[in-house]
């Protein structure tokens, strides 16, 4: 029987959670993200796990894709700011500036971006453009 959509979705989460590799999990929100396109959080995972995996350009495409299905997602925002610096693109004060905004507004936001920040230092401790972007927008 083939799972739903969803129900990988939460199971990749958990996954994550546990403490799984990101190499193990990129095939499952890949596939995620190929039985629902439109699911913007599967996008914004899997360019989290791309970026994780010190892997920015693709992090990058999954990153663009899960900002152009909802643009106000602040975690989109950084994955993208991240994928920008971690591939020497430019552009990334507009991102920075949106997930600002956001994180001004919304304080259930803020504090779940400041734990991701928190995962992936303890993942990835040696990563500067995250500790660049957290810097920035939660000061040092």
């Amino acid at each position: 029987m083939t799972q739903t959509v969803e129900t990988l979705f939460d199971e990749g989460i958990q996954r994550y959670k546990a403490g799984e590799a990101a190499e193990t999990l990129i095939p499952v929100f890949k596939e995620i993200c190929d039985r629902a396109p439109k699911n913007s959080a599967a996008w914004t995972c899997l360019s989290w796990l791309y970026l994780l995996d010190q892997k920015p350009n693709a992090g990058y495409r999954a990153a663009q894709r899960a900002v152009k299905l909802n643009p106000q997602d602040p975690q989109a925002r950084v994955n993208l700011s991240l994928a920008i610096l971690d591939s020497d693109r430019s552009g990334v004060r507009e991102h920075i500036d949106v997930a600002s905004r956001v994180l001004l507004a919304v304080e259930e936001l803020r504090t779940d971006l400041q734990e991701n920040f928190e995962e992936a230092l303890r993942r990835r401790p040696d990563w500067d453009s995250l500790h660049k972007v957290k810097a920035w927008l939660f000061g040092r």
